[in-house]
């Protein structure tokens, strides 16, 4: 019932096993030298001769992104994890968790209170939202034709807030009262026009088997079959997870939440209420927008801060869960605490778009557990850093870490992870060499 295959694919639109409870391993701290490591044999070499992961900012200096995942290699030294550090833009890249370590073990170490929802700090979120997003509507309205893009960046930006809230709300996590989080989560998603319940049904599912091959429901990796499937195939596919990557939220979008043969008897009454709340909108909505503004108002107005939108919602969601050392396993190899400690990434981004976007991105706390709220991701975080800090993945925003994810991150190989388009089809694979030249390497 879910949707189990690439965002690619979208452009044609026509009981886990519980590790040994024995000898459980508990860190105290994120320094620790860490005796109890397993091979990390899916962790492809790096190519870099940078060492150092840590670098003064004065002192940086360019390093070229991976092209090409190669044979794997020793994982066990922290030398080598830095030098991974440099190849991909990551500030941190964590030691293999430990088998015997459960996702319960993480989570009891959290303090309750980052469980605690609070309504005053939930609607202070809302008032967030509302205000940036009221302010830059302002913005497009008033400013000229040079600077729109800037005032569509903030609006998409702060749009991505509501996303943020509504999605608070399917988790359980913005309200005390669970018919209030029903109607603000509906009324959230209204502007992104997605529909709140189909929404809330498919990512339940992201959760509970992330990074779960053929399972998962977010930015799967294109398997080997389906690239050789077609020629015509095969380009769409490398557009695809090329330059168009940042914009394929769009698919799933379309693919994931409109198909009521996709959903559970159960489920399938309350997706059509937020079908018809979601098609209300567009009926009303739309036309009052182009009857006020016209047709080139509903394009300035909505759909551009609406492509802002949905750049966040595919950027943050490949950031989160795809890197080269990262793997997908199949449901009878994967284990629930690595996938979710050791498959998440953190990464910060400039304080605007953190204070805009509620914090999704300290993304790690968030996916040990899905009920701690947003405002308390932060406190989540460090308690994690504290105590399992070393197996975490970590970046600050950068080119670098973009350009690996856009011209690496493509064909899934059970011994490398991935391997790039350009090694498999570099007759095809011209958008690939373009994004190598044209983006940036800066770390």
């Amino acid at each position: 019932m879910a949707c189990r295959i690439p965002h690619s694919t979208f452009l044609f639109l026509g009981t886990q096993k519980r590790p040994n409870e024995g000898n459980r391993i508990f860190p105290h701290s994120s320094t620790s030298s860490g005796t109890n490591i397993l091979k990390w044999e899916s962790l492809p070499r790096s190519i870099s001769k940078q060492k150092q992961c840590f670098t003064p900012l004065r002192q940086r200096r360019i390093a070229k992104a991976v092209s090409v995942s190669v044979a794997p290699s020793s994982s066990d030294n922290a030398e080598y994890r830095q030098q991974l550090c440099q190849d991909y833009g990551f500030r941190q890249i964590g030691e293999p968790l430990p088998d015997n370590v459960t996702l319960r073990d993480i989570t009891e170490t959290l303090p309750k209170k980052v469980f605690e929802i609070d309504d005053a700090k939930a609607f202070k979120s809302v008032l967030i939202s509302a205000t940036s997003y009221a302010l830059g509507i302002f913005m497009i309205a008033k400013a000229p034709w040079y600077l729109l893009p800037l005032a569509w960046a903030w609006t998409g930006t702060a749009v991505t807030g509501f996303f943020v809230i509504g999605h608070d709300c399917a988790h359980k996590s913005f309200s005390k009262n669970k018919l209030v989080e029903d109607i603000i989560g509906t009324l959230a998603f209204l502007p992104l026009i997605y529909p709140y319940e189909p929404w809330r049904f498919k990512h339940d599912k992201h959760h509970a088997k992330t990074n779960m091959l053929d399972e998962d429901t977010a930015w799967l990796p294109i398997g080997r079959e389906e690239f050789d499937s077609s020629p015509v195939f095969r380009k769409a596919i490398i557009y695809a997870y090329g330059p168009f990557r940042p914009w394929m939220s769009i698919a799933h979008w379309l693919k994931c939440h409109f198909d009521l043969k996709t959903f559970r008897p159960n489920e399938v009454n309350r997706v059509k209420i937020s079908l018809t709340a979601v098609f209300a909108f567009m009926a009303i909505g739309w036309p009052l927008i182009i009857y006020q503004t016209g047709i080139l108002g509903w394009v300035k107005f909505w759909l551009m801060p609406w492509l802002g939108y949905h750049f966040w919602m595919s950027t943050f969601t490949m950031v989160h869960h795809t890197a080269p050392h990262i793997p997908y396993k199949s449901s009878d190899e994967w284990n629930a605490a690595q996938a979710q400690l050791n498959g998440t990434v953190h990464c910060d981004y400039p304080s605007w778009i953190e204070i805009l976007c509620h914090d999704i991105n300290v993304h790690i706390p968030h996916h040990i557990s899905p009920r701690i709220p947003s405002y308390n991701l932060r406190a989540a975080h460090q308690s994690l850093q504290e105590n399992w800090g070393k197996y975490m993945n970590e970046a600050t925003w950068n080119w670098r870490l973009m350009k690996t994810i856009l011209t690496v991150c493509h064909v899934y190989n059970k011994e490398k992870n991935y391997i790039a388009f350009d090694e498999i089809a570099p007759e095809d694979s011209q958008p690939i060499t373009f994004l190598k030249k044209l983006m940036p390497d800066y770390a």
